[in-house]
């Protein structure tokens, strides 16, 4: 796009128009002429690579998600925001037809990915790159967690594509909506209302005049209330002293950090936790498999003032094991970790019995990598600290 283009005013011109004869955006230049349409200029783009798959199937079932993603996805996705950006008019029944059909397109799209990694063969195609852009705006605008909560495969599906190194580098850091635009006419005015005049004091026995809706003072926010964790009774165990101990400690390890742990743990205080990753069987390609561990980190952030923890990526070849081990704040598993961290429930969890030395045995090869682990090589660890 030419860097003087102005939208409504260029591509209105002869010249926009033999290049897209009914004046919308994007348009390609080639060398042979102009491509129109986001999905043919990608097909244009790919041409010849990978993205169209190994196969004369695969390339079939390529063009069908593109198709699916296109008709199923982003036509309701942006029937549902346009007139909440003002671009359309507000039609509460048109919303809700739009609303049910991205809930059945996800819903689908979930089901797909309960036994897939991509949406086709074992690895990004043309598909994939066409899906998470159209899903992209419905993340950023319309779908907080309480929606997408429901869909947990397109989840873990959504975050490892735009979390790829080679998606990342265009559409920057992804942040999910905390709630779904509102519409135009319900957005609050920037400038208060005016003061209105001072009123006499109301007379004995006479019910003191109502201020005019416009003029309400709107409540002074509630104070946030304390996590359930801050409060517990306190413990011995003070959480960043046993981080710095892990992070400073280069040599003699086992002496040092692992006796140290032991030596401040309170189980009073504190719980241990394994987990393992229910689906390893997708886990086909290292990369991805290591970026879904990564974007798991990055979402639990939220707990990091209350836990620590260790993610094993197992195996030299696939399909590779994830399995972790998590010091929590409390006895059971925090809650809010639980409701905010979608991928939570993709593992299976298990507490550490401490009467057990076999499995205590197990925390100390987790925290410090030992490998080979349970007879298998290490292809990545990684420390939430």
């Amino acid at each position: 796009m030419a860097d003087n283009f102005e939208m409504g005013v260029s591509n209105k011109t002869p010249e926009f128009l033999k290049m897209n004869p009914i004046g919308k955006i994007p348009v390609l230049e080639t060398p042979d002429g102009p491509v129109f349409e986001s999905n043919a200029i990608a097909r244009y783009v790919a041409h010849g690579s990978s993205l169209f798959g190994s196969s004369k199937f695969e390339y079939g079932q390529i063009e069908q998600w593109i198709d699916f993603s296109s008709f199923e996805i982003d036509a309701n996705i942006r029937g549902w925001f346009m007139p909440r950006l003002g671009y359309a008019t507000y039609i509460k029944p048109a919303e809700e037809n739009f609303i049910a059909g991205v809930k059945r397109g996800l819903d689908a799209l979930n089901t797909h990915l309960a036994s897939h990694t991509f949406l086709v063969g074992d690895g990004v195609t043309l598909a994939d790159v066409i899906m998470t852009c159209n899903l992209l705006l419905g993340f950023k605008l319309l779908l907080p967690k309480s929606f997408t909560s429901a869909y947990p495969h397109v989840e873990r599906y959504f975050w490892t594509m735009v979390n790829q190194p080679n998606f990342s580098k265009i559409i920057g850091e992804v942040k999910q909506t905390e709630a779904t635009i509102p519409l135009p006419s319900a957005k609050k005015p920037d400038a208060k209302p005016k003061a209105e005049p001072k009123k006499e004091a109301p007379k004995p026995k006479e019910e003191a005049p109502k201020p005019a809706p416009e003029t309400l003072e709107e409540e002074a926010p509630k104070p946030k209330p304390k996590n359930p964790l801050d409060l517990l009774p306190p413990s011995k165990m003070v959480l960043d002293d046993w981080k710095r101990l892990y992070s400073n400690t280069k040599t003699n390890f086992r002496e040092v950090a692992i006796k140290g742990f032991w030596d401040m743990f309170d189980a009073e205080g504190y719980s241990l936790w394994f987990c393992n990753y229910k689906y390893n069987d997708e886990n086909t390609v290292s990369f991805v498999t290591m970026n879904k561990v990564g974007g798991f980190l990055q979402r639990m952030d939220l707990a990091r003032k209350y836990a620590f923890g260790k993610m094993l990526i197992i195996g030299n070849e696939p399909p590779f094991k994830v399995k972790g081990l998590w010091l929590f704040r409390g006895q059971e598993i925090p809650k809010f970790v639980m409701d905010e961290c979608y991928d939570m429930e993709l593992y299976e969890w298990t507490k550490v019995d401490l009467s057990d030395e076999a499995q205590k045995e197990r925390v100390n090869q987790m925290i410090e990598d030992q490998e080979p682990f349970e007879g298998e090589a290490l292809l990545d660890a990684k420390c939430f600290k």
